[in-house]
């Protein structure tokens, strides 16, 4: 059992200095006891304190940072299902090369792990590793092409490499990108160690079985590094599920500490005829870093829609700025929707309008983040709602319409929204955002 806030106060300086971001000592001995902060965060914590608070403080989960700017963030977990609190530091997902195939097909790849990015619901999401395997046997060949990636890419590498030369000539080259030395086991896991320990990168183990494993976490950690991820040996899809789920249920409910690493998921295509499957699973089932074996884009969209939807707070839904959108080139006289500021609700309307060959103006009024349904249910989008919101963005002084169209699931509300806005003519669009389109071809296409 962990140390209660209480307890832990009583080993803290009580001098409510603040300067952990905590407004009192108690309140950060809370967040000690909770997971939630980290020792070093207090400037005056006694060597006694350190000493007793620091394994009992840290994270259940360690949490990994990579990247030259360390902005990569994987592990700190402290809960198993997201509706108890919210997952905070998503799957991150790498594109696998080898370092023998065609040149040209790598200078293609790299372009375009560099270019490429989906944006959804105002978010920009984007694969942020590399993972390079050697299959040749030329360690020079195999450091050049890291050092090749890393600098046209500037994302940190996975290197995966039998190889003891091979990885610390890669290891070398790519020093400052706070990478992964992949997958070191018990034969190798002491030099490959002092190797990620020299350049500042982190290291992968395997074993055969979870207890090997077990035993070369808890002998590494006890050498002094703790940079540490799992990759656990799987032959299946229904053992990957397992062993990923027990291993964190011990992590988070038990505080076991040699499985309170970060996961590494590589999938092999040529053992498995689904590799999308095994992806959703890894992603779902706490993957630290789940490794794709080729850039295919038909995979890519599908995971990264679901990672954000796995990753954002159940209980926060991603929202827009209330105010009111230009779509396309609009003028004083264009068309005015009205939407909510639920992120979701407002990009599908947005790019229908869009879509439809007309400019417009989107209203949006502060509905915290509910669809159109939901915040009308819950008293969020009314008329005088509605009205006010308008004239607090002083729209009325932007166009000269007086139109205003509506969804058609709030209809209901028109009669109101009428008599808050005088001069408005308020009317009812369609229910469903695939319909904006014909609707406007109808409305205001002559």
């Amino acid at each position: 059992m962990g140390l209660t806030g209480l307890q832990i106060q009583k080993l803290l300086p009580k001098t409510n200095c603040k300067e952990c971001g905590s407004n009192t000592c108690l309140a950060f001995a809370m967040k000690l006891a909770a997971k939630q902060a980290d020792l070093s965060m207090c400037p005056y914590a006694s060597e006694e304190a350190k000493s007793v608070l620091g394994a009992a403080s840290e994270p259940p989960v360690k949490c990994i940072e990579l990247g030259a700017d360390k902005k990569l963030r994987i592990g700190e977990e402290t809960v198993l299902y997201r509706h108890e609190k919210t997952f905070v530091n998503q799957t991150l997902l790498a594109i696998n090369i080898n370092d023998d195939e065609n040149p040209e097909i790598i200078e293609t790849t790299l372009k375009r792990l560099s270019e490429y990015f989906i944006e959804r619901v105002g978010e920009k999401l984007n694969i942020e590793l590399v993972s390079l395997t050697q299959k040749g046997n030329d360690p020079y060949k195999y450091a050049a092409l890291a050092k090749k990636i890393w600098e046209k890419t500037k994302k940190p590498l996975i290197l995966n490499s039998p190889d003891k030369k091979s990885i610390l000539l890669a290891a070398e080259a790519v020093t400052g990108s706070n990478s992964i030395l992949s997958s070191a086991t018990h034969e190798n896991a002491t030099e490959l160690k002092n190797i990620a320990a020299r350049h500042n990168h982190s290291l992968a183990i395997t074993a055969e079985t979870i207890d090997e494993l077990i035993a070369l976490a808890e002998k590494l950690k006890a050498e002094g590094f703790n940079n540490l991820l799992l990759n656990f040996k799987t032959y299946s899809l229904a053992e990957l599920f397992q062993i990923n789920s027990i291993a964190r249920r011990m992590a988070l409910k038990n505080n076991y500490k040699p499985l309170g690493y970060p996961f590494l998921s590589y999938i092999d295509p040529d053992k498995t005829s689904d590799e999308l499957i095994y992806l959703v699973t890894g992603i779902t089932k706490y993957g630290g870093i789940c490794v794709l074996s080729s850039f295919d884009l038909a995979q890519l969209l599908p995971l990264m829609s679901l990672r954000q939807n796995i990753y954002t707070d159940p209980q926060k839904p991603i929202q827009v700025d209330p105010k009111a959108y230009p779509i396309g080139e609009p003028d004083e006289n264009s068309p005015v929707f009205l939407t909510t500021n639920f992120s979701l609700t407002y990009f599908m309307v947005s790019s229908e309008i869009e879509n439809s060959g007309i400019s417009g103006w989107l209203v949006v009024p502060q509905c915290e983040g509910m669809s159109v349904l939901t915040a009308w249910a819950a008293g969020k989008i009314s008329g005088a709602q509605i009205s006010k919101a308008i004239k607090e963005m002083n729209f009325e002084e932007q166009v000269k319409t007086r139109e205003i169209v509506i969804p058609g699931y709030v209809a209901q509300i028109s009669g109101e929204l009428e008599e808050c806005l005088p001069g408005w003519k308020v009317v009812i669009g369609p229910q469903e955002s695939a319909d904006i389109e014909s609707f406007v071809k109808v409305k205001f296409k002559k």
